[in-house]
Order: structure tokens, then sequence, then C-alpha cells
């Protein structure tokens, strides 16, 4: 079964709580530890709870504590959001429900209500949320106020808002309509929606919709003076008394509520008499307003009636009260058992439940985003923690990173240089750097140099390698740094922010070498783009590479691919698709794909395939409609490296896409090429990648 589900609505008093505690009640009897989780609450005052969270756990007695079921409150989130810090926020959410995930069989996730502040912000939010999550959808309407143009429009509205960026929507549900509509609404939705799309409508349900005694007391602070059993007791109207006592029994109701001044015992014990007569209809409760407390007398005279009726007394005058009650939306409270159990009968009877359940089943995620993928990133690296050498400890941007990683507490660092010079930029920086928790190495006189020459040259004696070169280069950060690797002193590199990616990857190919099955060196980049993640190679590494390099590039990259959690769909790159191009580079891609085909039946592969043929869903079909690939390429192999250094260029700098690497492959150890125009991002997220194939992958 899928891992969750995102319960989203596009408007406040939707009547999401239904959804929610219907599809809680239906999990909870199919999977054996069920979570919740909200992203988003509404602020709350201190010592009060988000009562969605409230009555949720409290129900269903889930073990999960008040503080790990949210992530923000609407106005910090707004608070980032002007200040340019969203990312900040999608990051909290994903570590929040990663540990619910984690703990948990299945989560249900309820997004935000449409209420006060920020509500402009709210469906994006949602879709960006359930996006970054990799989880499918529920969509829930209101039919309150709409006819059924404005109904299947907003409900379309909220689908297409979603399914743009490709989050799946498993169902839509029409809420609070009339009954005698549920077929002509259940109709329209589906003539306007995907057949795939479960289509449900749920009926206004009256005592849904009714507020209690219990929810006035809560929004007005109220004091409760008697009745306190029956504060669940709904309200169908509420009234005014301030009229005499025989004009006002005229204006009861059924379930209504009395307002009325403190000290009006007429009209209070007239409504209390009439409650109990069967010629008057009974009365759900009282409110007492201007802050007056009846008279002892008549506080004993209500005392020894019985039943009583909730009476409540609130501070403010009659005319305040009755617009503050008329405006107070109905909610379920975790004590309202009876709200509780209505919502889960009312969306068992009206929800398809046993096709709903196996969309749950089936659902599989497509991609990853950037988010979840650095998220991934780090949560890899901290579990199997590795040591990763820095040889470039005179540039500023490798101790900015190395300061920022020691926060992270993501790897242990060695930094190559003068120690004294270091910890004296690090200061001229700002940097506040622990150096009791980094190694600061300088080649020349770290006590394994000797060794490392010693080595160095009986590894290349052959290649006419002297003793006094091999001293020489041992004193090179690269050299230095790559032998740590190579003797088990370090688990891999990253260098290349100061010197040439020939500077970095000659000691790693002199000494640590290919691994058995790899003749290729070869390069990856991580294209973090705004909705997925793709994987471009080669572009660092291969001017212009065989048929059978370019094949082993291919191989390579869709098992790097598949070791950081990317199903690999490989899209083998040239300027035409299918058997339509002629020429010999054309032709080469078309015989390196044959040759991954034969030796990786497994993999699904295209080629030759166009740039927007691969990426492009329309395209794709269009020029290639049986194609598994066309449309849906994850990792994309360009022809040379003129094509794909260009290509990874173009559309970082196009399109803002964060590209991490390059990452090598077919080295028995990593080592890890930087660009010289690297940022501090680059390094951090290139140190942790190369502390992930350290672990083997």
């Amino acid at each position: 079964m899928n891992k969750a589900i995102y319960i989203a609505t596009s408007e406040e008093d939707s009547g999401k709580s239904i959804i929610t505690l219907g599809l809680m009640s239906m999990l909870i009897g199919k999977t054996a530890k069920v979570g919740y989780f909200r992203p988003i609450v509404e602020d709350f005052e201190d010592g009060k709870l988000d009562n969605h969270i409230e009555t949720v756990i409290n129900h269903f007695g889930l073990d999960i504590s008040y503080n790990d079921a949210f992530a923000i409150k609407k106005s910090k989130l707004i608070k980032k959001k002007n200040k340019g810090k969203l990312g900040e926020v999608v990051d909290l959410i994903i570590e929040k429900y990663k540990q619910l995930e984690e703990q948990f069989d299945f989560v249900l996730v309820e997004g935000t209500s449409f209420t006060g502040e920020g509500t402009v912000i709210e469906m994006d939010m949602n879709v960006l949320i359930a996006k970054n999550l990799g989880i499918p959808a529920i969509i829930v309407g209101s039919g309150v106020g709409k006819t059924l143009d404005e109904l299947v429009d907003s409900m379309r509205l909220a689908y297409d808002s979603f399914k743009v960026k490709e989050v799946e929507v498993l169902a839509v549900i029409a809420n609070k309509v009339q009954s005698e509509n549920i077929d002509l609404i259940t109709s329209g939705l589906k003539k306007n929606l995907p057949e795939s799309v479960l289509i449900n409508a749920i009926p206004m349900i009256s005592t849904l919709n009714n507020t209690t005694i219990q929810e006035i007391v809560n929004e007005l602070d109220a004091k409760v003076l008697f009745g306190e059993a029956y504060l669940n007791n709904q309200i169908s109207s509420f009234s005014v008394g301030a009229m005499q006592l025989r004009n006002y029994l005229n204006h009861l109701k059924e379930d209504g509520l009395v307002i009325t001044p403190g000290d009006r015992a007429d009209i209070i014990l007239g409504a209390l008499q009439a409650n109990e007569s069967v010629n008057y209809p009974s009365i759900s409760g009282i409110v007492l307003t201007g802050n007056i407390i009846p008279e002892d007398t008549i506080l004993k005279l209500i005392e020894g009636l019985s039943p009583v009726v909730p009476v409540i007394a609130v501070k403010e005058g009659t005319y305040v009260i009755a617009n503050k009650i008329g405006d107070i939306k109905p909610k379920i409270y975790a004590n309202n058992t009876q709200k509780i159990q209505t919502s889960i009968d009312t969306f068992e009877k009206y929800v398809d439940l046993e096709r709903l359940t196996d969309k749950f089943i089936k659902f599989e995620v497509e991609g990853m985003t950037p988010k979840m993928f650095q998220y991934n990133l780090v949560k890899r690296a901290k579990k199997h923690r590795k040591h990763i050498v820095l040889p470039e400890g005179n540039d500023d941007r490798i101790l900015i990173a190395a300061a920022r990683l020691l926060l992270m507490d993501v790897v242990d660092i060695t930094i190559l240089g003068d120690k004294k010079q270091i910890v004296s930029k690090a200061a001229d920086l700002g940097l506040d750097m622990d150096f009791t928790k980094v190694h600061i190495v300088n080649p020349r006189k770290d006590k394994n140099y000797d060794d490392y020459v010693n080595t160095y040259y009986e590894l290349r004696k052959a290649k006419k390698m002297t003793l006094e070169i091999a001293k020489d280069l041992m004193e090179d950060g690269s050299y230095f740094g790559t032998m740590m690797v190579y003797k088990g002193h370090a688990d891999g590199m990253v260098s290349g922010a100061a010197h040439t990616t020939q500077h970095t990857i000659l000691p790693a190919l002199q000494f640590i070498k290919t691994k058995p099955n790899s003749s290729v060196v070869s390069s990856i980049f991580f294209m973090c783009l705004e909705d997925r993640v793709s994987i471009f190679g080669d572009c660092a590494i291969n001017p212009n590479p065989t048929a059978e390099q370019l094949a082993e590039i291919a191989i390579s990259s869709a098992d790097s691919s598949l070791a950081f959690g990317i199903e690999p769909k490989v899209a083998m790159l040239s300027y035409s698709s299918g058997s339509s191009g002629k020429g010999d580079e054309v032709d080469k891609v078309r015989a390196a794909t044959e040759i991954v085909k034969s030796k990786r039946p497994d993999l699904k592969i295209e080629g030759p395939i166009q740039y927007d043929a691969a990426v492009d869903l329309a395209v794709g079909q269009s020029k290639m409609p049986n194609s598994e690939v066309a449309g849906h390429a994850s990792v994309l192999v360009f022809p040379d490296l003129n094509t794909g250094n260009n290509t990874y260029k173009a559309v970082q700098r196009e399109t803002g896409a964060l590209a991490i690497g390059p990452m090598l492959q077919g080295l028995n150890k990593p080592v890890n090429d930087l660009s010289r125009g690297c940022t501090v991002d680059d390094i951090i997220n290139t140190v942790v990648i190369t502390a992930i194939q350290a672990q083997g992958l």
C-alpha cells in the first residue's frame, strides 16, 4: 500500500474533517500503524492546541506526540515567505514528515483550512508540499452556494493545480451538496475529470453543520454555569430574548439557542420552563450576556430544575455576542463523539471505499523532487558517517563549506593546508568553526608524508618515477589527498575549486584506478530542476567517446541513478529520434544503445532520441509513441563532451536548476571534481555525494 495520502481543499469550510476522520477510520482497519500530520496549522494561543490534531490523535488513540504532528504555524510561514525563505519551510516539512514515515505504515497528511491571513498562498503551498513529499492527493470541495457549473469548475481548477505539478490526484469529493443533486453532481464531475480519478459526492449533513454549545464556550471563552454534561447539544438557530416573556415564547424553536442579558430572570426561567413543557420546543442552551451572573436565588432555582440545559455566561453585550455566535463555523472537537461517529458513518456511506483502497495499493511514486533528493542525500550520508578530505584549504569557499558541514554533522573532514593560515582565514571570514572537530594537515609536515612518497614511487617507478619527483608531487594537495584515500586514511576526496579537472583526476587515474568492471571514468550531474531530478552524463570528462565507451557511460549512469533512488529511464541523446537520422554521430549513438540493450536488458533505454522528445511528454508521445522512455527520461546521456557540458550549463543558467556534481563514476574509490566556478552549496552537495559513494554505492 502507498505510504501516505494528502487531503487538500481549495476553500474554507469544505468539510475536510469528514474526509480526514473517515479515511483515518478506514486506514486503521487495514493498516497496523497509522500516523497523522498537518504541515501547516493555524495560529493558536499558548497553552492551547490545534483542534484538528487534538481530535484525531485523541479519538483514534494515535501513538504520536502533538508537536510531531505539525511542522509550522501559518504566521511563521508567511514571515518566511516574505523573506524569500520558503525553501526552509519545505525542508522542515520534509524532515518532520520523514520522521513520521519511518515510524508508521501509513501517514494521513491534512492540508490547510483556508482561514485567516495568508489564504491566497495556500493552494500553491498544498501543491508544493504534496509534490515534495511525493504523495498523491484527495481533493475536497464544497457545494454550498454554488451552481453545478461553478462547483465543477472549482473542482477542475483544483485538480489542474495539482496535475500541472505532476501530483497524482486519486479522488475528488464534492461535499455539502443537496441530497437530490448527488447523481447530477457526480455525473458532471465525471464528464470533466479523467476516468482514472475516483468521483464521489457527500450530501449536507445538518448535524455536522450545526454549532454546539461547546464550540460557543471555546470561541467566546464562556463560563459554564449549568449543564456541563450537555455541552454537545447542537444549535439549529438562535434568538435574542429582549422582549417580554409572553412574546418571546413565540420565538422559541427546536434546538434553538436563547441569548439574553444575565439579569433577565424572566426570560431565563421562562425558557427553562418552556424546555420542560410538552407545549413548547426543546432549547439547546442559554447564553447570558453583559458579564452579569443571576442572583443567588435565581441560581438556586435553576439548580433545582432537572434536566438542565447548558447555561453559560459571557462578558460582552447581547448585540456583539449575537453577531459573534452567527460567525462561528461548526467544528468537530475531540469530546464530541457523536459528530465524529456521524462523520465516519457518512464517509463510509457515500465514498467508494473499495475503489479508494485499490488506488492506494496501486499508486507508485514517479520521479523525485529536488528538495526530497537533497534531504535523502543528507540522511544517507549521516547513516554511515564517512571521512572526506578537502585539499584546497586556501580557498574561502572550501572553509565556509567545511564550517557548514560541521554544523550539519554529516561527515568527518580533513582540510589540507597550513593550520595557522587556515585558522586566521576562518577568523577573517567570521566562521564559527570548531577546530577540535576538523583535521588540518600540512602535507609536507605530516607523519605519513614519507610513507605516501614511497608508496607513490613504488606504484609509478615502472613509469620512470623518481623519489625526488614523488616528493615534489606529494606536497601537492591533490596528490596527497588522493593518497589518503588510496591508503584508507580518508574515504573520499573533493577537489577542483581552485584546480583543473585534470589536476584533480590524474592522481586518481594513476593509483586509485578504475573498478574491475570499468574501463571508462565518466561523470554525471544531478540536475535538480523545479519539479524533478534528472541525471546528465557525461558532461565533464570524455571529449568524444566511442560507441563502446558511450554504452559504458550509460550503464554507469543508470546504476548511479538507481543507487541514489531515481528510477533509470535512459535517453541516448542525438540530433534525431528513432530511425530517421543518418550520419556518423547518430550511428554512434544507435550502436551504443544496442550495446547497452545486449549487456543490460533490464534497463529501460531509448536511442537515438532528441532532448525534447526525451523530457517532454507531448513531444515524446508524438515522435516515439510506443517508447517507455520518451517523455519520461531521468538519465540523459550526451554523445560528446561539447554537447553535454554546454547543455548542463545552459539548463542550469536558464532555469535556475541546481547542478550537483560532477560525480565521477568508474573509480575504485570516490574522488570528485568541482567546477572552479562552484558555490559553497555546490561543495557541500558534492561532499555529501562523495560520502554516499564511499558507503559502497
